[in-house]
């Protein structure tokens, strides 16, 4: 049985999960209980009208930072976008829950969620990159920073590549800021295709688990100076 969360912050042992990844089921989205799972290798996934369900998948699917695959192509196209760095994240979690997913009628990325996700913006957990051309918005990706380790959770394009330039440029400043890797979460054909593996578990969580000794939740602005 899939336990339901009380009003205390504590989570089950993701180790536990359900077969699917589950860990648990309930709470809140607050600041405090969403990056306490992240530290722990939980992320809050679900539906509109569903409970919030907050998962620990296995396999894991993780960019080690030198692998991921700059093609020549996508490497020619860097220079045709002007890519920043958290200066629009409203709008880059909302053009995200409104990008059409294969497979999927809907969007995860719910009004609860994206206020959720605005609030730890502001209290600098949560980081967006942005891709414009000609001074307009037109791809980018958002994520949590953990430790030394990057959280991604969704991204767009209304240019072609212009989010996957994004990536490229936010995997070249990881790397010079001393990230070990970039947690995807769950596996797509798209992210392998760019160099994500997946791993088990227990590889992920004892990984994570090294990556938040050395935790600061500053490190981003620190590094952008």
């Amino acid at each position: 049985m899939i336990p339901k969360l009380s009003i205390s912050l504590i989570f089950p042992d993701p180790g536990s999960a359900s077969k699917e990844g589950i860990v648990a089921y309930g709470g809140d989205l607050t600041p405090s209980r969403i990056m306490l799972a992240y530290r722990m290798g939980i992320f809050p996934w679900y539906s509109a009208g569903d409970p919030i369900l907050w998962w620990s998948v296995d396999p894991r699917l993780i960019l080690e930072l030198d692998e991921f695959r700059l093609h020549r192509s996508l490497r020619k196209k860097i220079p045709q976008f002007e890519i920043r760095f958290d200066t629009a994240f409203s709008e880059v979690i909302r053009e995200c829950s409104q990008m059409p997913r294969r497979g999927q009628s809907g969007s995860w990325i719910v009004p609860a969620m994206i206020e959720a996700y605005e609030e730890l913006h502001a209290l600098g957990y949560a980081h967006s990159v942005e891709a414009y051309q000609e001074g307009v918005l037109v791809g980018g990706l958002y994520g949590v920073s953990v430790g030394k380790v990057f959280c991604g959770e969704s991204m767009f394009a209304k240019v072609s590549d212009a989010s996957k330039v994004a990536f490229a440029v936010l995997i070249d400043h990881l790397k010079g800021w001393g990230y070990d890797f970039i947690d995807c979460q769950v596996p797509t054909e798209h992210l392998k295709s760019l160099g994500a593996k997946e791993v088990s578990r227990e590889e992920f969580l004892n990984r994570l688990a090294l990556a938040n000794e050395s935790y600061n939740e500053y490190d981003w602005f620190l590094n952008l100076g």
